[in-house]
């Protein structure tokens, strides 16, 4: 088995039309910009550095760990989330090296609050997250404003 170890992570969630519904990215709030629909809060961003995670680490998929049939994970915090699906990587052995996401939406802007995302997910992973905002240029779902999506990139190594 090698030390080194790579996992791909990808969700996507629809806007929401409840107006009272927060969109939460990267574990930072969007206050005026619609929510996503989700059984928790809907962090596309976190939801996918999860998933890279538990990829890389072997540990299957956020469904398998935290699944929306089960209503503990109801209107969850993806921050606390990201920290558990982190502990658990940890608990087998992995340690996060780094993790590098793309975030597609036209809206919200990313940038000015990408510096925010980063300390962020950091902080919940315990080793460097990077996120870049992609626009879809108007094409499928994405480039007609109906969701957000994101993908992302892991790296673990032996503990």
């Amino acid at each position: 088995m090698t030390d080194v170890r790579v996992g791909m992570g990808f969700d996507v969630h629809r806007f929401s039309a409840d107006p009272g519904r927060a969109l939460v990215l990267g574990g930072v709030s969007f206050p005026g910009a619609p929510g996503l629909v989700g059984h928790s809060d809907a962090d596309v961003v976190a939801h996918a550095v999860a998933d890279a995670l538990l990829g890389a680490a072997g540990l299957g998929d956020i469904g398998e760990h935290f699944p929306d049939t089960d209503p503990a994970w109801e209107g969850a915090d993806s921050m606390v989330l990201l920290a558990e699906a982190t502990r658990r990587v940890t608990e087998v052995g992995w340690a996060p090296g780094n993790v590098d996401c793309a975030l597609v939406t036209d809206t919200p802007r990313v940038a000015p609050r990408r510096q925010e995302m980063q300390e962020r997910l950091s902080g919940a992973v315990g080793a460097p997250v990077t996120v870049k905002g992609r626009r879809p240029e108007g094409l499928g779902a994405l480039g007609r404003g109906e969701g957000v999506a994101c993908w992302a990139v892991a790296v673990v190594s032996r503990r």
